[in-house]
């Protein structure tokens, strides 16, 4: 889901009572939960009403647009104002990837060997204006944020990609101004919507769970100024919108109980700080002023010592997966990473072990080797670059012979990670010193998270003119399947002028091939058997270093009701119904 948020660095430190814990148990309805208790039950279940409830994040989002945001946590966070046609009900680790019905009343319904879908959304639905949401709205929402991508460039391309278009291209509704739009989206009633596709879509269920299918009344629609003034369908609205500095939501009059089982609607307000320094979130985290870093990304280096070395503190901690691979791509369009073995060598230079260790340590994820972590269905345990070490020095044999085969020499190059993030400025730094001993010269340039895929990272044409021939990413799932997972990161379909997330640019047709074949067959241990297959081609490419296996470290605010770690949100904290206590 996206472009997940790294975490705050620290030398490895490791505590056998936060390892990931299996994820049974009972919710907790007290503040004195256990270490881990929100990775296997809510905690502090309530349906208290009232209060404020307090985010604040380190940086700011590169947009609120529920069809214009590719980061996990605003997919989390925007339910609370969007709702999509499905989502994801809030449970315990594996346990939260459980989809559900939102907008819609009932799961899709598939026709024509999966390339036909119809749903039908709930009948007295309205916005925070009162006036109804229809599915017509629904229509303009997937057209806006798919179709004009020179506008709204931000998410994911699904449903440009495998929509069927309009005979000479359909150019969007800010450019196409005809009422019927896009012809393979219909309404036939105010209450119907069905989709028709160019080829099977096994998982569409799970892709109408994206914040693109959250209605869009055209009236309303600014553009890229929709951000400031979004018009909400679920349990609360805008308040308050300060660019960069400060979001206040309210309740939405309009919103009934009645039409959604899935929100609570308790706090009376939700504020949301913008651009507060990490150690001064964990401070007003464990002072009960902040009640949810925002980003998710993890405590800071200097709580996270504290955290571990305190029984106490320990014990409002949750350490957990969440689909989430940290990793190195490499830019096959930049020499001399267009040649393979050179290519090859980097897999085998990169010493993972002190990646991991500048990341945070082991509590902070395994050392990776594939591309697909270890908590999706269809993982496959593989190693195609191993490493060996002598002692704690890593073995460079190979990746100095690959690098000769390579015959580039010494050469310099640059990588690229994000400012805001202290931890993958670290882990770049290690990477170059492990560059370096084979002749590779690279150059650290960094940039706001904000703005990584939308000008820099993230557009081919920039990294190709700058010389960037390496990028520090991470990733998670944008839906709980190896195809939610690989899609937007290997599929050439994917790639984008900007907003770009397959920042290596693969365009394999074999990997193409096989991603088409497995998202259309209904079988879904073939499609699982397909991602395993799909990963190890990637890695034959040698185009993602794989880290680690990504783990967070949250603290988890004894003043907040109902939370629970969810896998489908990257391990985060699910949005839907947090609490405060009075």
């Amino acid at each position: 889901m996206r472009r997940s948020v790294p975490v705050a660095t620290i030398a490895a430190l490791t505590s056998a009572g936060l390892l990931l814990s299996g994820c049974s148990g009972k919710s907790s309805s007290s503040g004195s939960a256990e270490a881990n208790a929100a990775t296997k039950g809510i905690v502090n279940a309530s349906d208290e009403k009232g209060g404020t409830l307090t985010y604040a994040m380190s940086d700011a989002p590169e947009s609120y647009d529920p069809g214009n945001t590719y980061y996990a946590y605003v997919w989390n966070f925007s339910r609370l104002y969007a709702r999509p046609l499905t989502t994801f009900k809030p449970g315990p680790g594996p346990k939260g990837n459980e989809l559900v019905p939102d907008l819609a009343e009932s799961m899709g319904k598939s026709s024509d060997g999966n390339k036909t879908w119809t749903y039908k959304i709930r009948k007295g639905l309205k916005y925070d204006d009162g006036k109804p949401i229809t599915s017509k709205d629904v229509k303009y929402a997937v057209e806006r944020s798919n179709f004009a991508r020179d506008v709204l460039s931000l998410g994911p391309n699904y449903f440009q990609t495998y929509l069927k278009d309009n005979e000479g291209g359909y150019k969007g509704p800010y450019k196409d101004s005809s009422p019927e739009g896009l012809k393979s989206i219909e309404t036939p009633d105010d209450q119907t919507i069905v989709f028709r596709l160019k080829q099977p879509f096994a998982e569409f269920d799970y892709l109408v769970s994206a914040p693109q299918t959250a209605p869009v009344p055209k009236a309303r629609d600014k553009g890229a100024d929709y951000t400031k003034n979004i018009a909400s369908s679920g349990s609360y609205k805008f308040d308050t919108y300060e660019e960069g500095k400060k979001v206040v939501l309210v309740r939405n009059p309009h919103w009934d109980a009645k039409t959604d089982p899935l929100r609570k609607q308790l706090p009376d307000k939700i504020v949301l700080n913008m651009k507060v320094a990490q150690s001064t979130i964990d401070k007003d985290l464990k002072a009960g002023n902040t009640h949810i870093d925002m980003a998710g990304r993890g405590v800071d280096a200097q709580t996270q010592a504290q955290l571990l070395t305190s029984t106490k503190e320990k014990a409002n901690t949750d350490n957990a997966l969440g689909q989430r691979l940290s990793y190195v791509a490499i830019n096959p369009k930049v020499a001399p990473f267009d040649k393979v073995e050179c290519r090859r060598a980097v897999q085998y230079a990169v010493d993972k072990k002190a990646v991991q260790t500048a990341q945070g340590g082991p509590i902070r994820g395994d050392v990776a080797t594939t591309v697909l972590p270890t908590d999706l269905a269809g993982y496959q345990k593989f190693d195609q670059y191993p490493q060996k070490y002598n002692g704690e020095n890593l073995d460079l044999t190979e990746a100095k012979k690959q690098w000769e085969a390579c015959g580039a020499g010494n050469v310099s190059t640059t990588i690229s990670a994000r400012s805001d993030r202290q931890d993958e400025v670290d882990a770049a730094t290690s990477v170059v010193g492990s560059l370096k001993k084979i002749g590779i010269d690279a150059k650290i340039q960094t940039y706001p998270s904000g703005k990584y895929f939308s000008d820099y990272a993230g557009v081919p044409a920039f990294t190709k003119k700058n010389n960037i021939g390496l990028m520090m990413m991470q990733w998670g799932s944008d839906y709980p399947t190896g195809f939610g997972y690989l899609n937007q990161i290997v599929n050439g379909k994917a790639i984008q002028k900007s907003g770009n997330s397959n920042l290596s640019e693969l365009d394999d047709p074999a990997i193409n091939k096989l991603l088409d074949e497995a998202i259309a067959t209904s079988d879904k241990g073939q499609r699982e058997k397909d991602y395993a297959e799909i990963d190890k081609k990637t890695m034959e490419q040698a185009v993602i270093v794989p880290l680690t296996y990504f783990k967070i470290l949250l603290y988890r605010s004894p003043k907040a009701t109902n939370l629970v770690s969810t896998s489908a949100y990257s391990g985060e904290y699910d949005y839907l119904n947090v609490g405060v206590k009075k």
